[in-house]
């Protein structure tokens, strides 16, 4: 079992920064890969950034270039770095941490989300 407890969200203007962060803990030495999702209300949980174990990073066409996804292994932490925010960020950001195989996710863990408001 792995646990994610996620940290940083809150609300902010738009054009503002946010940092989220996952710490991991547990068996996590089946995990090859982090990343954050992101639910907003009346819609279907999104794929924000993912970012592997040997550092590969992918992100959503709609937060390139805004998000940066990073990771400190040392600590088993998991990083969000949020630049000019937009009203549309608006969301429960979710940490997931998976296994993959060629790309494949064999199992993964969910955290309890974290809010970002972001006003207009």
């Amino acid at each position: 079992q792995v646990q994610l407890v996620e940290s940083g969200g809150g609300l902010v203007q738009a054009g503002g920064s946010l940092r989220l962060s996952c710490a991991a803990s547990g068996s996590i030495f089946s995990i090859n890969a982090m990343g954050w999702y992101r639910q907003a209300p009346g819609k279907q949980r999104e794929l924000v950034a993912t970012i592997t174990s040997r550092g590969d990073t992918n992100y959503a066409n709609s937060v390139k270039g805004r998000f940066t996804i990073s990771r400190d292994n040392a600590k088993n932490t998991v990083y969000l770095q949020m630049n000019s925010l937009k009203p549309e960020d608006t969301a429960v950001y979710y940490c997931n941490a998976a296994k993959t195989v060629a790309g494949i996710s064999l199992y993964d863990y969910w955290g309890q989300g974290t809010q970002v408001t972001v006003s207009s």
